[in-house]
């Protein structure tokens, strides 16, 4: 009796799942069926990839020139404040290496 149970519920699922393919398919022929009614042609990949990168451009917010040089500035700022003090611990550990070998 469990056996029926369990055979009956894979063909259900089989079932289920043979259902959901053929409805897959038949949208995707639908779809083709509708783009060689209206003449859409489907991109290329890199086609798609240029138009896709034009439209994220746009929606880029660019920074004023006057931003760009104040954080240039601040980086460069850190830059040389951070050379400095990597100089000094080196040069403390230097020492303190000349000290210990004698």
């Amino acid at each position: 009796m469990a056996d029926a149970k369990k055979k009956s519920k894979k063909t259900s699922a089989i079932a289920q799942a043979e259902a959901k393919a053929a409805k897959i398919v038949n949208d995707r022929e639908k779809a083709k069926a509708k783009a060689k009614k209206t003449g859409v042609k489907k991109p290329n990949g890199i086609v798609k990839y240029f138009k896709d990168l034009k439209s994220e451009i746009k929606k880029v917010t660019w920074p004023s020139m006057k931003k760009v040089v104040n954080n240039t500035a601040v980086v460069l700022i850190g830059m040389c404040a951070s050379g400095i003090v990597i100089w000094g611990i080196d040069s403390a550990l230097k020492a303190l290496l000349k000290l210990a070998t004698g």
